[in-house]
């Protein structure tokens, strides 16, 4: 955490859901660091969420800064497809209305967030994500793909010991954790879990296990981003997992800004190898024929090569 807002500063923002993640505005607190929290209102929160939201702000004496979902989107969404639609054909069209659209917006006003993602929070999308990422799904302010930083600090941290943490440092809790709740989002789409029940269980229990995400982060389901790879380009996807896919046959490039480079530069934990290739259009040295040869040669090699 403290890492995390000395790198950027005003840039930086905690998301916070009204749930166990008020320990990173703890975190945050202990750091003596000013630090922004935003929240995601989408009009659909239990009562006792938003009464937890006020006494956060008065405990740490903070603004919480809100997003809330576009009227004309939630009311045309309402009147085609009724109040409680997700029941019948998923959740996904209601939260990216009401979550995915308002945070998109939120992050390109930030060059990072910091989330309260764990890994043992939901072992079928969660179990592999890192502490810090380039985030896969969203841009920042800066625009383009790695124009954005995300952190999930608390990613190895156990759930009893978050709890454990709260209860020392006397943290205020939402009230509906002490009514069986554990993952608490939308009142319609949240119930409280039965003793043994994994925490997940109690959100969209409707649907499948993998597809417990609702599109703030999802560059966690896997078989989505095989399938897409992340940019709705299937073709790519086939060549993605393969050693010997040549780039140039396939659209599975990104272009990165000098911000997106800059921030890639930041991340200590890389979990796979990159490959970057500087490409000057108006560089005599930089032909495509040259780039290609230069390829091959790294991939028979196993060397880097750089083009200057």
């Amino acid at each position: 955490m403290d890492k995390a807002l000395e790198k950027f500063g005003n840039d930086i923002a905690i998301a916070f859901s009204g749930a166990e993640d008020v320990a990173l505005i703890e975190y945050a607190r202990l750091t003596g660091r000013p630090f922004r929290v935003f929240s995601l209102d989408t009009g659909r929160l239990d009562a006792e969420t938003y009464r937890f939201f006020d006494t956060v702000e008065k405990h740490y004496d903070i603004r919480i800064e809100y997003m809330f979902p576009d009227a004309v989107e939630v009311q045309g969404l309402v009147r085609s497809k009724g109040l409680f639609s997700f029941y019948e054909d998923g959740h996904q069209e209601c939260c990216r209305v009401r979550k995915v659209r308002p945070l998109r917006r939120a992050l390109k006003g930030l060059r990072a967030w910091i989330t309260g993602q764990r890994k043992d929070q939901s072992p079928g999308t969660r179990a592999e994500i890192p502490v810090v990422q380039v985030d896969p799904s969203f841009e920042g302010m800066d625009g383009g793909v790695g124009s954005l930083i995300k952190w999930n600090p608390v990613a190895n941290v156990d759930g009893r010991d978050i709890w454990n943490f709260l209860r020392t440092m006397n943290v205020p809790v939402n009230s509906l954790h002490s009514q069986g709740y554990i993952s608490i989002g939308c009142e319609p789409c949240t119930r409280p879990v039965l003793p043994g029940q994994h925490e997940r269980e109690g959100r969209w229990w409707w649907e499948d296990a993998k597809a417990k995400e609702c599109g703030l982060h999802k560059g966690n389901i896997k078989d989505e981003a095989a399938l897409t790879n992340g940019n709705g380009n299937e073709a790519a996807a086939a060549h993605a997992g393969s050693t010997v896919a040549d780039i140039f046959n396939t659209q599975n490039v990104v272009n990165l800004s000098r911000t997106g480079i800059e921030n890639l530069a930041r991340l200590e934990e890389r979990k796979e190898p990159w490959l970057v290739v500087l490409y000057a259009p108006w560089c005599r040295f930089c032909q495509v024929n040259l780039i290609k040869k230069t390829w091959i040669s790294c991939k028979k090699k196993k060397k880097k090569k750089f083009c200057d």
